[in-house]
């Protein structure tokens, strides 16, 4: 597996796997009309103005992961559901520390992602609570030094 930089003509296969793995890891914390409304065109339309900050995940040439990077944020971290445990989201999290990152947002209740990045180094610097979908949802700040 390797980390690369996106390129534009990632981005169908880059929301395509962003539909996927954001209902995977959130079926149980979202609404499903919210998971619904994350669907390959949303995401299509969001990564259309942000590839540029993204790093790819791939194997055997194809992308199976991706992380956007935000100034020193991680705005998103997926991995395809079917390449989930094979180090792609190690890789793409050491990359991003390389160039400079230090902060990344979770879901309070997303257990599997914090398992992740506690593994990783990360540790909370606070739990809050702000608006998403239309609804006050719990969140944690991860930070790394």
């Amino acid at each position: 597996m390797i980390v690369r930089l996106a390129g534009a003509d990632d981005v169908p296969a880059l929301a395509a796997i962003a539909e996927r793995s954001y209902r995977a890891a959130f079926e149980h914390i979202l609404e499903l009309d919210v998971l619904e409304s994350r669907d390959a065109t949303f995401f299509a339309a969001r990564f259309a103005s942000s590839w540029e900050r993204m790093l790819v995940a791939a194997s055997d040439g194809r992308p199976v992961g991706f992380l956007l990077m935000v100034d020193g944020h991680i705005d998103m971290l997926f991995m395809d559901p079917d390449a989930s445990g094979r180090g792609g989201g190690a890789l793409l999290l050491k990359e991003a520390e390389q160039r400079g990152v230090k902060s990344l947002e979770c879901f309070r209740d997303n257990h599997a992602a914090r398992r992740f990045y506690e593994r990783h180094g990360w540790h909370v610097e606070r739990e809050y609570e702000r608006e998403f979908a239309g609804k006050s949802r719990s969140f944690v700040l991860y930070v790394k030094d």
